[in-house]
């Protein structure tokens, strides 16, 4: 039996997913958990394509039927793979010819339950855009570079805390030396993917950790929405001092290639200004690796200084770390969020 859903059926349905866009299409962005099972190469999609631009749908889809017909009893194998079960949901980009005509093979082929997308993977992209209207209740840990506050983040989730690793699903850690040693980015459209998942598993009644970041991470942008709710929210700053923050940085870069250090020194060559910029390149020649960092830091205190300076004073909680250790510090200040703010831990 084929049966049509919409996206929010789909999504709760927890049925074995495929995704029969093109190759390409769902490197761009896919419904995280999907499998590829294309029904056409690039290639082929671009004939099918252009054919029906040309000569009509008639002709495209006779084209379309040429190309796939080898493929069937592939795809009822590969989708046997994803679902021994034989129940599967099935989408594609708008969710017309398609999902459609492989939800009709796989019926045929005796699968028990086949469930289509209705209007497809697009319907699924107004859902999560959608979604970041409705931000979750977030305290934000923030801190000048090389505070260490992503491995404070995971220490909090390892205690059982709520906690939402922007950099993580961004693969990049927010700098420009944060692609170094990360594996490829995701395209913004993928990693807002990513990011509705981890958001929409959270529990609503709990507060969230986040890690306080700029619009971009890397070549990805935060939604709006989603950053003004980061702007807004009360700010846990992490006030480690800044040799203590040089070494971090070179515990996490030293293995780095140091070409790749160097473009990065050099990206941010005008912002540091050039004696600066050239100071840390030589630095880095004479494999001097503190002094880079700490030249580094200078720009970067500074502009995140500046961010700091434009939120409320009120909704900031400074804490002078005691510890490196990231699960003793988690410990220390994963009580904050139920703390009523003293005037004390307030700054100017």
């Amino acid at each position: 039996m084929v049966r049509p859903c919409d996206v929010t059926e789909f999504l709760h349905g927890d049925l074995p997913m495929i995704d029969v866009r093109s190759p390409g299409e769902f490197a761009r962005g896919h419904i995280p958990g999907a499998h590829s099972l294309p029904l056409f190469s690039d290639e082929e999609r671009a004939v099918v394509g252009t054919l029906y631009k040309q000569k009509g749908r008639e002709q495209a889809v006779l084209e379309g039927l040429r190309i796939v017909g080898p493929k069937l009893a592939g795809i009822v194998e590969q989708a046997r793979q994803v679902a021994p079960g034989g129940r599967i949901a099935v989408h594609c980009w708008r969710g017309g010819e398609r999902s459609g005509s492989v939800a009709w093979l796989l019926d045929k082929a005796g699968f028990a339950e086949v469930v289509t997308l209705k209007k497809g993977y697009k319907a699924f992209r107004h859902h999560v855009l959608a979604s970041f209207t409705d931000p979750p209740r977030s305290i934000v840990l923030g801190g000048f570079t090389g505070s260490g506050k992503t491995d404070v983040l995971h220490a909090l989730r390892e205690q059982g805390e709520q906690v939402v690793d922007l950099e993580g699903l961004a693969n990049h850690r927010g700098s420009s030396f944060g692609a170094l040693g990360r594996p490829p980015q995701p395209t913004t459209e993928h990693f807002e993917n990513l990011l509705w998942h981890a958001l929409h598993r959270l529990d609503r009644t709990r507060i969230t950790w986040i890690e306080d970041e700029s619009m971009m991470i890397g070549r990805v942008k935060l939604p709006d929405a989603l950053y003004d709710a980061i702007r807004r929210s009360r700010v846990v700053f992490l006030d480690v001092p800044k040799e203590q923050r040089a070494d971090h940085l070179v515990a996490i870069y030293g293995g780095a290639d140091r070409n790749g250090l160097a473009e990065a020194i050099q990206r941010i060559g005008k912002r540091l200004g050039p004696q600066h910029a050239k100071a840390a390149l030589e630095a880095l020649d004479n494999d001097d690796l503190r002094s880079a960092a700490l030249i580094a830091l200078t720009y970067y205190d500074k502009t995140y200084a500046h961010g700091l300076a434009h939120r409320d004073p009120a909704t900031v909680v400074r804490v002078s770390p005691q510890t490196t250790l990231p699960g003793t510090l988690a410990t220390e200040i994963r009580d904050i969020p139920s703390r009523p703010m003293r005037t004390e831990e307030r700054t100017t």
